[in-house]
């Protein structure tokens, strides 16, 4: 695998390379959290204009599907890979890093929900505030997270995990999608 992380940018990547993926639904989520962030003030500006409601829409979408698909792929599939690759030795460090990173995604989790009681009625076109501090204090976890994936995470995955693992991870992942698998 030619990827160094962090860095890669590609966000077309696909569940052939299920490092590369992981680390473009970052980008993705990154995105997301970025809309959400100047959601707050366009509502204060403009209400819920067309605009705020595709944004709304847009980012309940995301965040109800992709990034649920995002966490599984990671605790189910990725986490699990990566202990069983250090079995022999004490994979202390990686099982807390692991856990730590598992107890963010129920914490976004729990945040997203009520983020999305928010969003709902601006996308269903009605005037409505976000809470600036609950999407700050959302996209500041998020941001966090993303960097120990992208820094500590992915780069340790892709020096522990074969070739075949890999193979593995990127058949669960289509198959979480409902993709057909080719291979």
């Amino acid at each position: 695998m030619a990827t160094d992380f962090p860095g890669f940018s590609g966000p077309a990547a696909s569940t052939e390379a299920p490092l590369e993926m992981l680390a473009a639904c970052h980008i993705r989520i990154e995105r997301q959290c970025a809309t959400l962030g100047r959601l707050v003030p366009h509502l204060a500006e403009h209400g819920a204009d067309d605009e705020a409601r595709r944004a709304a829409s847009n980012v309940m979408r995301y965040f109800d599907t992709a990034a649920v698909q995002h966490h599984a792929d990671e605790e189910v599939d990725l986490f699990p890979a990566l202990i069983e690759s250090m079995a022999g030795s004490d994979p202390v460090c990686l099982r807390e890093m692991t856990q730590g990173l598992t107890d963010d995604h129920r914490e976004l989790e729990a945040r997203w929900r009520g983020l999305r009681r928010m969003l709902e009625p601006i996308a269903a076109g009605a005037s409505a505030a976000l809470d600036a501090d609950q999407v700050r204090t959302f996209i500041d976890l998020y941001e966090r997270h993303l960097k120990r994936e992208d820094e500590e995470l992915l780069p340790m995955a892709q020096r522990l995990l074969g070739d075949d693992e890999l193979v593995r991870i990127g058949r669960a992942m289509r198959q979480r999608r409902g993709i057909e698998d080719v291979l």
